[in-house]
C-alpha cells in the first residue's frame, strides 16, 4: 500500500480550453479544501492530474530487471495499439506494485501544452498522473467518479473518460459502481501519496534543482584552509632547511678560504676579497689569460677560413691576436662571436696578403 500524504494539492488540468482549473488540498488523510482557479502557493507539493480523454492507458506484464527494458517493452505495446507514429507519442511506465504495470500513452504535443500552461501559472509539478488512476481498481466490473469536472471510469485493467456510447462499448454492459464521496476521497488521498503512474518521465522528467549544501561547503572550506596551512608550514620548514644549509656551506667556504690563504692573512681582511685578489693574480688581469685565449680559439674554430698567427697577452688583461681570414665576412663573424662571449673587440686595419686578409684584433674584458 502507498504512504499517507501529510500535505499536497491535486490540480486538475482542464479537459478543454476555456474550462476552469479545479483543485483539492489534502492534509493528513483528508481533503481540507477545494476550489476553482489556481491554488495559492503554500509550499505543498502539487500533483497535476491529466484529463482522462487525453491519455490512453494499457496494462501489461513488463520486465522488472531494468527501467530501460520496461520502457522498451512498453513502447512495443503502445506502438501495436496506436496508429500514430511512435515519435509523436510519449510513453510512461507505472510502478512495480502489481504483476501488470500501467502504461500511459499521450501525445508529445499535449504534454508540452500541459507543462507550458502549468509553468505559465508558476507551477512545476513533480507528478503528472492520468485522472483514471486516481480511482481505486474495481474488484469486479467498473467504478465511476467525477474528477475535476470530468466523469471518469476505471476497471481492473482499464481507465478512460466516461462518454456516452464509448463507455457501453468498453464495459460491454458490465456493472458500473459510482463511488460515494468518502470512498472517493480516501482513494484520492491514497493516489496522491503513491501515484500508480507518473507521466513526467524521459524527456518530460522534472529537472531537479541542486541546493547548496552549506554545511558541506563549510567543511570543504575548513579542509582547504588546513591544506593551505600545511603547505605553508612545509614551505617554511623547507626555507628554514635551505637557510641552515646555506649558513653551513658559507662556514665551510670560509674555512676552506682560510686554508688557501697564507697564515694570518684571513685576520687582516675579508676572506672573499683576499681570495678574489689571489685568483686575479693567478689567472691574470681581466678575465685571465686562459679564459680569454679559450674564447678566442673557440671563435676561430667556429669561423671557417680563419686562423691565428700571433698572440700577445698584455699586462692589463687584453689579448692581441694577429689573424688571417678569407674575407670581410669571416672577420666580422669572428668579432661577433667574441662579443657574444662577453668580450670587447677592437680591430686594426686588415691588409690583403696572398689572397687573404691579415689584421690584428684586441680582445678585452667587459
Amino acid at each position: 500500500m502507498g504512504r499517507a500524504v501529510t500535505t499536497a494539492t491535486l490540480l486538475f488540468l482542464p479537459p478543454r480550453i476555456g474550462e476552469p482549473w479545479r483543485w483539492l488540498r489534502i492534509a493528513g488523510d483528508a481533503i481540507t479544501a477545494r476550489g476553482e482557479g489556481v491554488p495559492e502557493a503554500d509550499g505543498a507539493p502539487i500533483v497535476a492530474v491529466a484529463p482522462a480523454d487525453a491519455v490512453t492507458l494499457h496494462w501489461a506484464a513488463l520486465p522488472d530487471r531494468s527501467s530501460a527494458q520496461a520502457m522498451a517493452a512498453a513502447r512495443i505495446v503502445a506502438g501495436e495499439a496506436s496508429a500514430s507514429p511512435q515519435e509523436q507519442l510519449h510513453v510512461a511506465v507505472g510502478n512495480l506494485d502489481d504483476a501488470d504495470r500501467a502504461i500511459g500513452v499521450v501525445a508529445v504535443d499535449r504534454m508540452r501544452e500541459w507543462l507550458d500552461a502549468l509553468r505559465a501559472i508558476g507551477i512545476d509539478p513533480a507528478v503528472l498522473v492520468p485522472a483514471p488512476l486516481l480511482l481505486p481498481p474495481a474488484a469486479e466490473g467498473f467504478v465511476r467518479a467525477d474528477l475535476g469536472g470530468q466523469a471518469v471510469v476505471r476497471g481492473q485493467a482499464s481507465g478512460f473518460a466516461d462518454e456516452a456510447g464509448l463507455t457501453e462499448l468498453i464495459t460491454g454492459g458490465g456493472t458500473i459502481e459510482t463511488l460515494d464521496r468518502e470512498t472517493l476521497e480516501r482513494a484520492l488521498v491514497q493516489a496522491a501519496g503513491a501515484p500508480a503512474l507518473n507521466l513526467r518521465q524521459g524527456a518530460f522528467a522534472r529537472r531537479r534543482r541542486r541546493e547548496i549544501d552549506w554545511p558541506l561547503v563549510r567543511r570543504i572550506a575548513v579542509l582547504a584552509g588546513l591544506i593551505l596551512l600545511a603547505m605553508l608550514a612545509m614551505d617554511l620548514v623547507r626555507i628554514t632547511r635551505y637557510s641552515l644549509a646555506a649558513d653551513r656551506l658559507e662556514a665551510q667556504a670560509d674555512e676552506i678560504a682560510r686554508q688557501a690563504l697564507p697564515r694570518g692573512a684571513a685576520e687582516t681582511g675579508g676572506t672573499n676579497r683576499l681570495l678574489v685578489e689571489r685568483l686575479s693574480r693567478l689567472r691574470g688581469p681581466g678575465q685571465g689569460f686562459t679564459r680569454t685565449l679559450a674564447a678566442m680559439l673557440a671563435a676561430i674554430r667556429a669561423t671557417p677560413g680563419s686562423e691565428a698567427t700571433a698572440l700577445d697577452f698584455q699586462p692589463n688583461g687584453d689579448l692581441r691576436v694577429t689573424v688571417m681570414v678569407e674575407g670581410d665576412a669571416q672577420a666580422n663573424a669572428l668579432q661577433a662571436r667574441l662579443r657574444a662571449a662577453n668580450f670587447t673587440v677592437s680591430a686594426g686595419p686588415f691588409e690583403s696578403t696572398g689572397g687573404q686578409l691579415k689584421g690584428e684584433l684586441t680582445v678585452s674584458s667587459r
